[in-house]
């Protein structure tokens, strides 16, 4: 009986030492094939378009196609779930932001995952300012007559979003927060289905993402009142900023970045994260990210710790935002 068990317990430290083995090996020769990337919205949106225009610069180097999995829902959270439950092994991975990231703590009480526990950070992609957008014949003409004409017809007006969570959710509940207004919320399946909407003047207004309204403002199908930064966007010259045009409060910036699932190998978030700076170090997806109003990271900001800082941070902000709201 003893040698039965010597014999197994050989067995089990003898497959033990094989995977410590096999497993920094497969870290090493990472990737070997195709890799998911989950989009936590649908196709067209913000976080979509950002994803596709630096993941296939990161392919290339990587070697292997990376490929887009639009999966939507409950605010982004249904495919962050996905993700945090994904095998940790670098071959699904998921472009996540400001909402998934963090407003998603405070409005969901129940969430699946919690995002500085049940991820690894990769690198941040890109900042995108917020707009405040309206259908082209709402009838406020600039920023102060939006703020007087929503607080009074606040139970008659409506704002779009892309659900419960969302950058587009979040950052309007912030605005109305300052406002001290509570309009009607048309909720859609990503951020691109509710551009659409207020396209077609089924919808008042919004807040969304300039990566998602550059093109819609510059055809004249929307108008744009302000972005709610510090500085004017080069992309939007005349669009004022919410200080100038008279809402210095309401100020917000998203942004969207790569997370694995926690326990992924540090050698495969390292090449990851190479990949990824590596793209925004080329001229044309900076070009194509700038286009569309993007703020690209500085390099201090890429790394996985500055993320990792980055999500602590907005954890809170937005915690203390929302939390009075939910």
């Amino acid at each position: 009986m003893n040698t039965i068990r010597t014999l197994a317990g050989a067995c089990v430290a003898a497959v033990a030492s094989l995977c410590a083995i096999v497993a920094p090996a497969e870290a090493q020769n990472y990737p070997t094939r195709n890799i998911t990337m989950i989009v936590p919205f649908a196709a067209g949106g913000p976080t979509d378009v950002i994803s596709r225009i630096v993941t296939a610069h990161m392919a290339q180097t990587l070697g292997q196609s990376i490929i887009i999995e639009n999966v939507v829902g409950a605010g982004g959270t249904t495919a962050t779930t996905r993700a945090a439950r994904a095998t940790n092994d670098g071959y699904t991975l998921i472009t996540g932001h400001m909402g998934t990231h963090a407003a998603s703590v405070p409005l969901y009480p129940k969430l699946a995952y919690h995002p500085e526990k049940d991820f690894e950070p990769v690198a941040l992609l890109a900042g995108t300012p917020i707009l405040i957008l309206a259908r082209k014949d709402f009838p406020p003409k600039d920023l102060k007559e939006f703020v007087a004409y929503v607080k009074a017809n606040a139970e008659k007006v409506n704002a779009a979003h892309a659900g419960i969570g969302s950058v587009s959710h979040v950052s309007c509940e912030l605005l109305h927060s300052i406002l001290d207004v509570k309009p009607v919320g048309v909720p859609f399946n990503g951020t691109g289905p509710a551009m659409n909407a207020l396209v077609g003047g089924q919808v008042d207004y919004m807040c969304d993402q300039i990566v998602n309204a550059v093109p819609q403002i510059n055809a004249g199908t929307i108008k744009a009142y302000a972005i709610a930064t510090p500085a004017r966007n080069p992309s939007l010259p005349n669009v004022p900023t919410t200080a100038e045009a008279g809402l210095p409060a309401f100020q917000a910036q998203a942004w969207n970045a790569v997370f694995a699932p926690k326990g992924t190998s540090p050698a495969i978030l390292a090449t990851l994260n190479a990949a990824a700076v590596k793209a925004l170090d080329d001229e044309n997806v900076k070009k194509r990210l700038l286009e569309l109003g993007s703020v690209i990271p500085a390099a201090a900001d890429r790394t996985p710790e500055a993320l990792a800082a980055l999500v602590k941070a907005e954890v809170a902000k937005w915690s203390a935002v929302l939390k009075p709201a939910s």
